[in-house]
């Protein structure tokens, strides 16, 4: 027991060092993108830095799993070329037996980064989204879910004002509305028109509403100058892209929060792939980063030295990678609905931690 804590304990030293090391790299690198992309707003060197600090937090908290593949080797180079490990399979310890407590404690950094980190980043993305929008004069459109309704708020260009959009529910690509409800506000005196429609078609440049009631919100008796027609075309700036952008990054809604976030957006008419995937391979990411553990030890647990080590390395770092972008995939193919959310969450993690268990009892317990 006090053998696995010793190793354990190390494993977590180096992750916690070399997640210190980037961490800093990448604000450096982001400070940098800061500055250039809102040089001609004028940013100041200390409103980069405090864009960085939350936009950093999303990049930092995507390479973990590489960030855990780095320790793992560090960890078990230092253990090899101290003599360290060799004094541990002495003691009878398997190979197997000796990867196991740096595996439960990456296991242990990911139910962390998954329970604490990750509503941390969601946090960090939505106060950095809207500093770039209040940054850019705040021309945004915002779109987000009720209970029982969809809601849209965009700016009308030119002419000042917002136009407010209120939905039952959607078709899943963003193209159709159904129950609308549209507010059109005047920049100067408020509330200007309401319009009630059964249903709204996203075309080129344009609102299709059928089945229209319109009130001049600005008249005496609206009710009684209210005006009925068939079809009304209604000009907009928005597209079904922006409409399903501007619900933004799965990255950007707690884990806590998902589950309940999924059901609304399956409530509203919207596809819920994207976040299903993103939910599962969160759920995964201890299993991950354990993998990745497993997956360094097949090459660096073994006693090295010389020039041997070096390509032992490199071959260790190409398998993390190889697992890292096997998962990017499979995220990909989950949420063109190639595959199952649950399978394109955990399929990359259990195959790549089955092989190297595998292969780690064929080298050294074989």
């Amino acid at each position: 027991m006090t053998l696995a804590r010793y190793v354990a304990n190390k494993y977590l030293r180096a992750f916690l060092l070399l997640a210190g090391v980037f961490l800093a790299i990448l604000l450096l690198i982001d400070m940098v993108e800061q500055i250039r992309r809102f040089s001609d707003d004028g940013i100041s060197l200390g409103g980069a830095a405090r864009l960085s600090a939350l936009s950093v937090a999303g990049s930092f908290y995507g390479i973990l799993p590489l960030i855990g593949l780095l320790a793992a080797i560090t960890l078990f180079l230092g253990l090899s070329r101290s003599s360290e490990m060799v004094a541990i399979r002495a003691s009878g310890r398997s190979g197997l037996r000796s990867v196991l407590a740096p595996a439960v404690m990456a296991g242990l950094i990911g139910a962390f980064a998954v329970a604490v980190l990750n509503p941390m980043v969601a946090a960090t993305e939505a106060r950095y989204s809207a500093a770039v929008t209040a940054l850019q004069s705040g021309t945004a459109q915002t779109v987000s879910l009720s209970e029982d309704a969809v809601w849209l708020r965009q700016a009308l260009g030119d002419e000042g004002g917002q136009m407010m959009i209120r939905a039952a529910r959607t078709s899943p690509d963003a193209t159709t509305l159904y129950d609308a409800s549209f507010v059109i506000y005047d920049q100067q005196s408020g509330p200007a028109t309401r319009i009630s429609a059964a249903e709204a078609t996203l075309g080129n440049g344009a609102w299709t509403l059928r089945e229209v009631k319109e009130w001049p919100l600005d008249a005496v008796n609206p009710e009684a100058e209210a005006r009925q027609s068939a079809e009304l075309i209604l000009p907009t700036e928005l597209t079904a892209d922006r409409i399903r952008d501007g619900f933004g990054s799965p990255q950007a809604v707690p884990v806590w929060d998902l589950p309940s976030y999924i059901a609304g957006l399956k409530r509203a008419g919207f596809s819920a792939l994207r976040h299903q995937v993103w939910l599962q391979m969160e759920l995964a990411l201890p299993l991950t980063l354990a993998a990745m553990v497993v997956i360094a030890s097949v090459f660096t647990i073994r006693h090295m030295r010389g020039r041997k080590s070096g390509s032992l390395v490199l071959m260790a770092f190409a398998a993390g990678i190889a697992l890292f972008f096997l998962r990017n995939m499979a995220q990909v193919l989950g949420e063109n609905a190639g595959v199952p959310p649950w399978l394109a969450g955990w399929a990359p993690p259990v195959v790549a931690l089955l092989f190297a268990v595998g292969a780690l009892l064929q080298l050294e317990d074989g």
